[in-house]
């Protein structure tokens, strides 16, 4: 949540920040603002709402001069959404502006303590008391008021700091939450997501936690937190900025559904070589992967219901017990866990911090740790034995689309890869399951083909106030999925039921006309899913049913139907989820809802 931009060169900084601050709109804000240093003086200009009245204000960062600066776009934590508590905040004196992504945990202790030595706050923020610490400290030459303010802070803080002394400097600090360090010629950056930054460069720098970073138009010098220079490796961003627009459609999401043939090969074909499975990053020996008795898979929202999928798929081929966990919980728990466990991580972003602590606190009770994320070098990436990357490329609508798809079919691979080496399954079953891996590509952009009434089924539905998703097995984990997507950009509720648990209450709700999405894929279970059908018809449900090509009996069953392309039993939830998705994009879109992005949702939620 939230966006941080960081410029000092030798042109206009203001167009370049709102720039940046564009790029990051996708992460959630309610207001914005940048800071420009000019002839020694630092420029403000902040305000409650999107970032084109910021533009507007400033008619486009052409009325703020200087070639320093520092923006920031807003999700309220402390204080209410207004322009006094946007971003960025300055010190009394005016030497120092500060923009945060975080929570300061200590703030009110830091508050009191500061307004004892006189210091007037003007916003509700916790960020303030940051700007008033570098003020305290300021006797200090700016590099030390820096580090002896950071030392006082507890909680997530990722900075951005603009200063009066020395032409064109900037800070930037990070302890729990991405910051990326950008390399120009004659000019640097830095920003809280590649995205910002790849209009004008694909050389960057990962700071880690605990360390910060000073910025000129000439250099960057990473500092641990004792203040030592430290050197830290460059990365080349491997995608142009292309990636990142809509490419004609609509919207982002729509872009990122219709990308997801193209996600999921970019997934899995490096991984397959020679008809067999290679792993980078995975080094568990044989002796060590039989030592595992448990895994389990933590994540939240999305890519927790991939591992609702992943769940199901491991269980069933490596006979390994497998839970998953909603990280925020399992980080509460005192989870059990040991060296007999592996951990799961799954997080589009790698920034998650709720996933993050959970896999902190299992590595402490010894856990054997792994996550599959799609940012290189982030947070998790970082923290964990093992990284599988799913090279999805940019995401930039909140609602996950090729992020969740990837993740899934990760999982599924590592599912076929686990069982293979455990022993579990034979040659052929390996090459079948393989096989099927390969040809869900394909399978994706069937299940789209497919699908060009979605739109016509939307217009039925999207004025209903609620929409009910049942299933069984694999058809269960997609569910609620399906039914995340639908709430999260239309706004109507929708939830997921296990349909063998309708009887135990959930039939309660069904009246007449009441729609409910029944997903029958999963052919194991394909008649008892008929049964479930049948008894919500009875009591007047409207149906729509997700059915596999040749069903012809469901068909039958439904009031409406959508197909998806038969596959492995395993294998079927990558390409069932699509029409979901199209289905909830096509409903937002009936009910007027901003889809690319949300009320109140963010893309990377890096804070509790």
């Amino acid at each position: 949540m939230c966006g941080i931009v960081g410029f000092t060169g030798s042109r206009q900084a203001a167009p370049i920040l709102l720039e940046g601050l564009k790029k990051l709109e996708y992460r959630g804000y309610d207001s914005a603002g940048v800071a420009v240093l000019d002839n020694g003086s630092i420029s403000l200009a902040k305000t409650r709402g999107m970032i084109k009245n910021l533009c507007e204000m400033t008619h486009d960062g052409n009325d703020i001069k200087g070639c320093v600066g520092i923006g920031h776009t807003r999700w309220a934590t402390h204080g209410v959404p207004n322009d006094i508590n946007a971003h960025p905040h300055l010190s009394c004196d005016g030497r120092f502006a500060v923009v945060h992504n975080g929570i300061i945990e200590n703030y009110a202790q830091l508050r009191d303590e500061l307004i004892a030595h006189g210091i007037e706050f003007k916003s509700d923020t916790d960020t303030e008391v940051v700007a008033h610490l570098l003020e305290y400290y300021g006797d200090e030459d700016a590099k030390t008021a820096v580090m002896k303010t950071a030392s006082r802070l507890v909680g997530s803080y990722v900075l951005g700091i603009l200063c009066t002394d020395g032409s064109g400097r900037l800070f930037a600090v990070r302890e729990s939450g991405p910051l990326i360090l950008g390399i120009g010629v004659g000019e640097n950056y830095f920003a809280s997501d590649v995205t910002a930054l790849i209009a004008h460069t694909k050389n960057v720098i990962y700071l880690d936690d605990g360390e910060f970073a000073e910025l000129t138009p000439e250099k960057i010098t990473v500092y641990d937190c004792t203040g030592t220079a430290i050197t830290k490796p460059v990365s080349r961003v491997v995608w142009d900025v292309e990636a990142a627009e809509k490419g004609g459609y609509e919207h982002f999401m729509l872009k990122e559904i219709m990308e997801q043939p193209r996600a999921l090969k970019a997934t899995l074909e490096p991984r397959v070589k020679n008809g067999d499975i290679v792993l980078e990053n995975f080094e568990l020996s044989d002796e060590e992967l039989k030592d595992i008795d448990k895994i389990v898979i933590t994540a939240c929202g999305s890519a927790s219901y991939a591992g609702q999928v992943g769940r199901y798929v491991i269980e069933k081929l490596c006979r390994i017990p497998t839970q998953v966990e909603v990280a925020s919980e399992l980080r509460y728990r005192e989870p059990i866990v040991d060296h007999h466990t592996l951990l799961i991580a799954v997080s589009q972003s790698g920034e998650t911090a709720d996933t993050i602590a959970a896999i902190k606190e299992c590595k402490a009770r010894g856990a054997r740790t792994m996550a599959i994320v799609n940012v290189v070098g982030s947070t998790i990436a970082n923290l964990v034995d093992h990284v599988l990357y799913t090279w999805a490329g940019p995401e930039v609508a909140v609602a996950t689309t090729k992020g969740y798809t990837t993740q899934v079919a990760m999982l599924d691979l590592l599912a076929i890869y686990l069982a293979r080496r455990l022993g579990r399954i034979d040659d052929e079953r390996y090459a079948q399951l393989l096989t099927g891996l390969q040809e869900m590509p394909s399978k994706i952009q069937r299940a789209i083909d497919l699908n060009g009434h979605v739109q016509y089924l939307a217009e039925r539905y999207y004025s209903n106030q609620a929409i009910y998703f049942i299933g069984r097995n694999l058809d269960y984990a997609v569910c609620m999925e399906g039914a995340l997507k639908l709430k999260e950009i239309s706004y109507i509720f929708a939830e997921a039921y296990a349909a063998g648990e309708l009887k135990h209450g959930t039939i309660a709700l069904i009246d007449q006309g009441s729609p409910v999405v029944a997903l029958a894929c999963y052919e194991p279970l394909f008649d008892k899913m008929v049964s479930n059908i049948e008894e919500i018809k009875a009591r007047g449900a409207k149906v729509l049913a997700v059915a596999l090509e040749g069903d012809k009996r469901i068909i039958s069953q439904a009031d409406d139907f959508i197909l998806i392309p038969k596959s492995d039993p395993l294998l079927t939830p990558i390409a069932e989820i699509i029409p979901l998705q199209l289905f909830a994009y096509y409903v937002a879109k009936a009910n007027g809802c901003d889809i690319d992005k949300p009320k109140n949702l963010a893309k990377s939620v890096t804070v509790e």
